[in-house]
């Protein structure tokens, strides 16, 4: 009795061990914001991105919202600004420009000259670490009007009165 006792006990205690309540890897992206507009054309995006260090989080931070403010548009934080539409409206753009805009985001490339970290604070950045990368919420200047005018220049989307 005495041993079918123990041999209960200690399959409960492997069946249960397992049941713990697991640390959950989910991460949920929330949408980029805009934070605040400035008289110069540019706008401050904050946007969160997934990395292994803060450097790569940094630039990666900035290439994607140079993307959004071309492709997606961003939408309004809570602060009374409305929301960015895209700069160039044609869904298939990315595929149709695929060389233009392949060379446009590369590392280094001619993206880097529409968007800074001028406009970043101390606690603005936000970081989620886990043992392999780490979640870091980025406050990104994006130069909206220069970015518009190159596009335009390009041949990307149309000039002005052409809409």
């Amino acid at each position: 009795m005495k041993k079918l006792s123990l041999f209960i006990a200690a399959f409960a205690a492997i069946v249960f061990a397992g049941c713990g309540s697991k640390r959950s890897q989910a991460y949920y992206e929330k949408p980029s914001q805009v934070l605040s507009a400035n008289y110069d054309g540019s706008y401050v995006i904050r946007v969160q991105v997934r990395a292994k260090d803060a450097v790569i989080a940094f630039t990666d931070g900035q290439r994607k919202a140079v993307e959004e403010v071309i492709f997606k548009g961003v939408k309004a934080g809570s602060n009374g600004i409305s929301d960015l539409k895209p700069l160039c409206f044609d869904m298939n753009a990315r595929e149709k420009y695929e060389d233009y805009f392949n060379a446009f985001f590369v590392d280094k490339g001619e993206w880097t000259k529409y968007a800074s970290l001028q406009d970043k604070r101390v606690g603005s950045t936000r970081y989620l670490r886990d043992g392999r990368q780490m979640v870091e919420t980025v406050t990104v200047t994006v130069d909206r009007a220069g970015l518009k005018k190159k596009l335009q220049e390009d041949g990307i989307i149309p000039k002005e009165g052409r809409y």
